[in-house]
């Protein structure tokens, strides 16, 4: 069973860390092994530098190594501040280098690249962990929740996980000692339960 966890926070002691590392200690409590990955801490290049279409290989061994890791993974979580509605830049170029073609996803045989793809990847549930400083309620009243369409429907669903689970806490510059621990507990109970389902699935 492999977790693969994805961080994207410029400070290693941020909030998106924190959740991490319980994540990860939970994960490993169930029998989970966890690729964890900080982005920034590896310097990870988020440049593609080929159109879509030609974007199957990288002559960049951290760009390769992440793709068979999403390959392999049971389940993937990812952590990262909600930036003007979106990811960190370095994020976003993660997933146009490694939700590749023919890594995450595919076109039917016969099938033009105006076609629907397929999707590839082993996972069938996803978690994603937000902080922000913008209220859940107005983000997603006055914004529209953009992560949420993004993660649930134009990444993870495309390339064939069924279950995502998104969560996003704060404001977090408002947040008081007390909300970040009921925070981090939530996280280590969803993500827990899901490797117990997952354990017992397998088991079966």
């Amino acid at each position: 069973m492999l977790a693969l966890s994805i961080i994207a926070h410029p400070s290693p002691t941020s909030f998106s860390h924190a959740m991490a590392a319980q994540a990860g200690a939970v994960l490993r409590a169930t029998g989970f092994a966890v690729r964890e990955h900080d982005l920034y801490a590896e310097g990870f290049n988020p440049v593609q530098p080929v159109v879509e279409a030609l974007n199957t290989a990288s002559d960049d061994e951290l760009v390769e190594r992440h793709c068979a890791e999403l390959q392999q993974a049971d389940l993937i979580l990812v952590f990262h501040p909600n930036w003007w509605s979106q990811p960190p830049a370095i994020l976003k170029g993660w997933i146009d280098r490694v939700f590749r073609l023919n890594t995450a996803y595919a076109y039917p045989e016969g099938a033009g690249p105006d076609g629907v793809p397929v999707g590839l990847l082993k996972a069938r549930e996803a978690f994603v962990f937000n902080t922000s400083n913008t209220p859940v309620e107005r983000e997603r009243d006055v914004f529209g929740d953009p992560l949420e369409r993004m993660w649930k429907t134009s990444v993870f669903g495309l390339c064939g996980v069924a279950t995502v689970t998104r969560r996003m806490y704060g404001p977090m510059a408002a947040s008081a000692a007390e909300d970040r621990e009921r925070w981090i507990g939530e996280v280590g109970a969803l993500v827990g339960a899901a490797a117990r389902s997952f354990r017992e699935r397998s088991s079966q």
